[in-house]
C-alpha cells in the first residue's frame, strides 16, 4: 500500500534516512518540515497520508505538534520517531494522539512494519 508521507525531523540527515527507507517501501514523501510550526502549517496544506514525527525539535517539540495536527485533524496518522530513553515522551506523544512509535537508530524493516499499522 503506497502513502504520501510529511517526514518531520530538525536533522537533515535523518529526514535522508527516512525518506530512503520509505521511498524503498514504495510510499511517495510528499513534503518535509525541520520545526513542529512548519509540520503544522505543511500538514494543513498538503494533508499527507501520514506524518513521521521527530520529538525534540526547535521552535515547536514534535508531541505539541502532534496535539494541533489532531486538533486539525482528528484522523491524523503520525509515527513518532524517538531516539533512546524517550519512552515517556513517547506516551505523551501517544495520548495526544500519535499511532505509533519508532526507536531510533531505525532499521528499515521496522520503520516499514510501524508505517504499515498506522495506516491500518
Amino acid at each position: 500500500m503506497s502513502a504520501r508521507v510529511l517526514i518531520v525531523d530538525d536533522a537533515i540527515f535523518m529526514r535522508s534516512v527516512i525518506r530512503d527507507i520509505l521511498e524503498r517501501g514504495g510510499h511517495e514523501v510528499c513534503g518535509e518540515a525541520d520545526t513542529g510550526i512548519k509540520a503544522v502549517d505543511i500538514y494543513k496544506k498538503i494533508k499527507p497520508d501520514f506524518v513521521t514525527m521527530d520529538i525534540v525539535m526547535p521552535e515547536l517539540d514534535g508531541i505539541e505538534a502532534v496535539r494541533r495536527i489532531i486538533e486539525h485533524d482528528p484522523n491524523a496518522r503520525i509515527l513518532m520517531c524517538s531516539a533512546m530513553g524517550q519512552q515517556s515522551l513517547v506516551i505523551e506523544a501517544i495520548q495526544a494522539g500519535a499511532k505509533d512509535y519508532v526507536i531510533k537508530p531505525f532499521q528499515a524493516s521496522r520503520v516499514l512494519a510501524a508505517v504499515q499499522r498506522v495506516l491500518s
